[in-house]
């Protein structure tokens, strides 16, 4: 198994002799609208892809957390060929199929399986109370196959009960999750901060934790100099991975 870090949430895995592409996200820096106001608006995305977008167009498979505009963009949505099959959450089959694509194959709780990889589809809570129910419904995916980790990408969620049963219940070598605390001028965070990937961390001791979602848009407050510093102090720094744009990491 090995992972590219592309961007944001955008990520090439590699696994089971298959190359998937993660919610991908291909605009050029300043193309979207500041998601904060004051002294921290600034347009987005804030930084550019680190590779040529031609590296990013050949996936066997998109496999999309959400269709919220920084994980599947109009630059992707125009740029990747219509005959790649997207997995996707039941709430987004529709939608891949208005933009034209013509494989579209919604996961579910219960499983499916596609060329010899199972994916279940896992629950997450965008934030919390009001503002989490009104970012709408949001997925992540666990991927097994013969000879490989068990991988739990968590997508856009904050630690929730959700994402405690899935540890629990799948025990996954390697959770990838949505960091940078983001969050809008109110409320809570809509994705993990420190305190999150810390309880990750101790509710899975057996996983390694891949860090991403991080200095790519503008409400992504938590940066990785930060989440570093602070998983020190709590003794977890090792057990974490916080790869840099276009890093790439194998186990």
């Amino acid at each position: 198994m090995k992972l590219r870090h592309i961007r944001h949430a955008t990520m090439q895995i590699e696994f089971a002799g298959r190359q998937l592409l993660v919610d991908p996200m291909f605009a050029k820096p300043r193309r979207f609208p500041s998601l904060t106001l004051g002294r921290t608006a600034a347009r987005n995305p804030l930084v550019d892809l680190p590779c040529p977008l031609e590296e990013l167009l050949q996936p066997a498979v998109v496999l999309a957390t959400h269709s919220h505009f920084d994980h599947v963009d109009r630059k992707a949505v125009g740029s990747l060929s219509k005959t790649i099959p997207i997995l996707c959450q039941s709430a987004d089959e529709a939608r891949f199929k208005a933009w034209g694509f013509r494989t579209v194959m919604p996961i579910s709780e219960e499983g499916i399986r596609w060329n010899g990889i199972r994916l279940f589809r896992i629950n997450g809570c965008h934030g919390h109370g009001l503002i989490g129910r009104l970012m709408g419904t949001v997925s992540g995916f666990v991927l097994q196959a013969d000879g490989e980790p068990t991988v739990y990408i968590a997508g856009d969620t904050v630690f929730c009960d959700y994402v405690g049963l899935a540890l629990d219940t799948y025990k996954p070598d390697i959770v990838v999750v949505n960091a940078g605390a983001a969050r809008f001028n109110f409320g809570r965070p809509i994705t993990m901060d420190v305190q999150d990937i810390v309880a990750v961390c101790r509710a899975a001791p057996q996983a390694k934790v891949v860090a991403v979602h991080m200095e790519a848009v503008n409400h992504c407050r938590l940066k990785r100099g930060e989440l570093t510093g602070q998983l020190k102090k709590v003794g977890l720094k090792n057990q974490v991975v916080i790869p840099a744009d276009g890093e790439t990491w194998e186990l």
